[in-house]
């Protein structure tokens, strides 16, 4: 490691341990030629999880941009933020999970409202409306007599 102060090549480690979030190690250094001390921090290189767009484009996973777009479709619905988070935590093991690291957002979109199916239809719905992008009523009105159906159907097995 380079001394920042120096520029000499040659330090001891003088203390180690692992940062707060466990994600990283910190190590205390001290240079061999000035005795002057740094730190530094060591990482694993992580190749980061991708989400391929309907266009094809292709941009890193965002936990926090599927929580907004779970928070904007249960709000004033009673969908508690911890029920939300399981949500996310779901998508993001499902990502991992993939033996490439890339998925598509139809994958990710109909994984996120399966789970909103059994939490909330309400909170479905307007998550379907906007990932699904309808054009018409017509699509919005099939959309709806499908979750009907299902409802009924499922209430007939029970």
């Amino acid at each position: 490691m380079k001394c920042p102060y120096c520029g000499f090549l040659q330090d001891r480690v003088v203390d180690s341990r692992e940062s707060k979030e466990a994600d990283s190690i910190r190590r205390r250094r001290e240079c061999e030629k000035c005795n002057r001390r740094f730190t530094t921090y060591e990482r694993i290189d992580e190749i980061p999880y991708m989400v391929v767009k309907k266009d094809g484009r292709r941009e890193r996973f965002d936990r926090q941009k599927i929580l907004s777009g779970l928070l904007r479709a249960c709000e004033k619905r009673p969908v508690s933020s911890t029920q939300l988070e399981k949500v996310v935590d779901a998508t993001e093991t499902y990502l991992m999970d993939a033996p490439e690291r890339e998925r598509t957002t139809s994958e990710i979109g109909e994984l996120i409202m399966d789970h909103l199916k059994g939490l909330d239809t309400v909170a479905y719905i307007r998550f379907a409306s906007v990932y699904r992008d309808f054009k018409d009523v017509r699509e919005f009105k099939e959309e709806l007599e499908d979750l009907l159906e299902s409802h009924r159907t499922g209430k007939q097995k029970k």
